[in-house]
């Protein structure tokens, strides 16, 4: 019998949540596994990044810390494909930026790795004033 696997799981998708607040790099490439790409098809084309070049876009980044915006970050789905590997579906704020994600996670010898992530902006916030 394993062990729950989800408090581990949950504890990597909030340092993902905390290395986009914080434009962390050190904290980023911790979660996501060196082999990892990203992807996105927003523009009718799809978009692929490799983990380090994500990682080099985020350290050039203003952070939402920075600026004391308010953290707006939820998981809306997990989904445990078996104990050592899951989707987890997310949604977070980053300035005027909304986006939803669906990472997916592999529990390696180091914990949970993110190996791949399908991104989606999902709304501009109008920001008053």
């Amino acid at each position: 019998m394993h062990p729950n696997p989800l408090p581990d799981l949950l504890e990597a998708v909030q340092l993902y949540f905390d290395s986009l607040y914080h434009c962390d790099t050190k904290m980023l490439n911790q979660v996501f596994h060196e082999s990892s790409s990203l992807f996105d098809a927003d523009n009718g084309k799809l978009f692929v990044e490799p983990i380090e070049s994500f990682s080099n876009d985020v350290g050039g980044r203003t952070s939402p810390a920075s600026r004391s915006q308010e953290r707006e970050d939820e998981i809306l789905l997990v989904d445990f494909l078996s104990p050592i590997s899951a989707t987890v579906k997310i949604r977070l704020r980053a300035h005027q930026n909304v986006f939803v994600d669906h990472l997916g996670f592999v529990k390696t010898e180091d914990g949970w790795k993110i190996v791949s992530k399908i991104w989606h902006l999902e709304k501009i916030v109008e920001i008053d004033g």
